[in-house]
């Protein structure tokens, strides 16, 4: 068999491997993300002379405590404006029929109140499931020790594997180096570090962006006062990965909330200066700073990218949606040079010209 055949083959199995074991992959992806993400640091520590060991403690140090710090401050927050979100949306139905349904009827002629009476009987309705299904959920759980065991045992392990491969990442790169075979090295070496360069600034600059933005959110909402400042920012934060997406998100929830709340345009023009200062921030400062001109990844292909490897893989699947969709755009990139310095791309115009030519 041809060498091309064999590696081909490789890949099928390789694919077929992870779809049998993609159940336990979770913790792996996760603690080699996160080695990746902590390698620099503990690289820059290692270079003023501190102990290899000694650099990896510390960043490990760091990180456990800002997890800690958002586990005991931020998600207890988080949690009680969520419940008191839900105990709020009942009276936004109530003014949407009493106030802004009968002026819709005026201005259109349209009913929208028992339209509105379904939409909430309907999301009633999916709200008592939602809780069924997770008391089912949660009975199963408890009736199944073992499953309980093992989504543990997941979760503890990814500080374990993150520690691990953050301890021997340059030996771990090193060895997958040495078996590239010798005539292929210096390419290989060139489109890994081209993939490289992208997925450090997409992963670690978004990452950043996300933080400030939901920061900045987060911060000027409740200086304002309004209700739920610390969730709305959060959740606009985290939609921040797609351009504009938070942006949208954030200030469309923002508004309503502080139309409730205060019932001023003044309140509504300070949301909308909250997150105009936010969006001033990411153009001029974030954007160019942190990401620069490397990424170039659209934002149709990030809400392709994770939707396909949720489908694919579930959650592991949205941990490897990104880093997988920046190495592909690297090897699209690569692929379209190669053809436009090919014979195909303009063996017409050689063509052309060698007639031209005396």
């Amino acid at each position: 068999m041809r060498r091309e055949w064999w590696v081909l083959i490789a890949a099928v199995a390789m694919l077929w491997l992870l779809f049998q074991l993609e159940a336990m992959l979770m913790p792996f992806i996760a603690g080699m993300i996160l080695a990746y993400l902590a390698d620099p640091l503990a690289t820059r520590l290692q270079r003023l002379g501190v102990s290899r060991t000694l650099a990896v403690c510390c960043v490990f140090l760091v990180m456990v405590l800002i997890l800690g710090v958002a586990l005991l401050v931020l998600i207890p927050l988080a949690v009680q404006q969520i419940r008191q979100f839900g105990q709020l949306v009942p009276g936004i139905f109530e003014w949407v029929e009493t106030v802004l349904a009968p002026q819709i009827r005026g201005w259109t002629g349209l009913d929208v109140a028992s339209d509105l009476a379904n939409v909430q009987e309907t999301l009633a309705e999916h709200w008592q499931d939602a809780g069924g299904y997770l008391a089912q959920f949660l009975g199963q759980i408890g009736r199944s020790g073992m499953a309980f065991v093992t989504w543990v045992t997941y979760v503890a392990l990814i500080p374990v594997v993150t520690f691990y491969l953050l301890l021997d990442w340059g030996r771990l790169l090193a060895n997958l180096r040495n078996l590239v075979p010798r005539q292929w090295e210096p390419e290989a070496v060139r489109l890994v570090s081209r993939c490289d360069d992208v997925l450090s600034a997409f992963l670690r600059g978004q990452l950043l962006v996300m933080l400030t933005l939901g920061a900045i959110y987060s911060i000027g909402l409740t200086l304002m006062g309004v209700r739920f400042g610390l969730l709305i920012g959060m959740v606009a934060g985290l939609a921040s990965i797609v351009p504009f997406l938070g942006f949208i998100v954030g200030i469309s929830v923002a508004l309503i909330v502080a139309f409730f709340q205060f019932g001023s345009w003044l309140a509504l023009v300070g949301v909308v200066g909250v997150f105009s200062f936010g969006q001033v921030i990411e153009s001029t400062v974030l954007q160019p700073k942190l990401l620069g001109d490397k990424i170039g990844l659209h934002p149709v292909a990030v809400i392709f990218a994770v939707l396909a490897g949720g489908t694919l893989f579930g959650f592991t699947g949205v941990l490897l949606a990104l880093p997988a969709a920046a190495v592909i755009m690297v090897l699209l990139r690569e692929l379209k040079d190669r053809y436009k310095r090919s014979s195909l791309y303009d063996a017409g115009l050689r063509k052309r010209h060698d007639e031209d030519s005396p």
